[in-house]
């Protein structure tokens, strides 16, 4: 169950990532109160993955779930460019977060 908490705290980071950047330095509201519900909701779950994780583990995979979805969703939504460097990068992003899931012992 930690590790799904963890998930999905990784990925409400990258939601409130995103919201940051539409809130406009938080000038407009919707894009702010759906950072703040994010973000709190992203630390909440993050600190009671680490009640059974290792904080290190568990800092480090959600941090890099959040960059690589922040990154894609860059691409995808942003224009962000998207040469193969920087897909190889988050591809390596990604492999350490599986590599500390499958090894976490």
């Amino acid at each position: 169950m930690a590790w799904l908490m963890l998930v999905i705290a990784g990925l409400l980071e990258t939601g409130f990532a995103l919201a940051l950047k539409q809130s406009a330095g938080f000038t407009r509201l919707v894009p702010s109160v759906t950072f703040i519900v994010f973000a709190a909701a992203s630390f909440g779950l993050l600190s009671l993955a680490i009640r059974e994780l290792p904080v290190g583990t568990a800092y480090a995979v959600w941090t890099g779930i959040g960059a690589a979805g922040t990154a894609i969703a860059g691409i995808v939504w942003y224009g962000e460019p998207s040469h193969v460097a920087r897909l190889v990068s988050i591809a390596l992003i990604v492999a350490g977060v599986v590599g500390l899931r499958l090894f976490h012992a």
